[in-house]
């Protein structure tokens, strides 16, 4: 999956849900997707629907998921968290 996402994109969803979405214990949910970061704002998580995602320093990134279809489901409601 190396190279398959736009870090651009990921990060302007992870700032979305940071704006609009409702506290939680790490970060804030919105529309289903959770953000936080770490300790020093290195890394950015994005997780919903049994996917996780670890954008890190140089905009690499970590896509963990256990089924295909969880990860497309995923990656939609992404595209349309920058779409609103």
């Amino acid at each position: 999956m190396k190279n398959e996402l736009n870090a651009a994109k990921l990060l302007a969803a992870f700032e979305v849900v940071m704006e609009k979405g409702t506290n939680t214990e790490f970060g804030k949910v919105y529309q289903g997707i959770e953000a936080y970061t770490d300790y020093d704002g290195y890394n950015v998580f994005l997780k919903g629907n049994g996917v996780e995602l670890h954008i890190g320093f140089h905009n690499t990134y970590d896509l963990k998921y256990d089924q295909a279809h969880l990860k497309d489901s995923f990656l939609k409601k992404i595209d349309n968290l920058i779409r609103d």
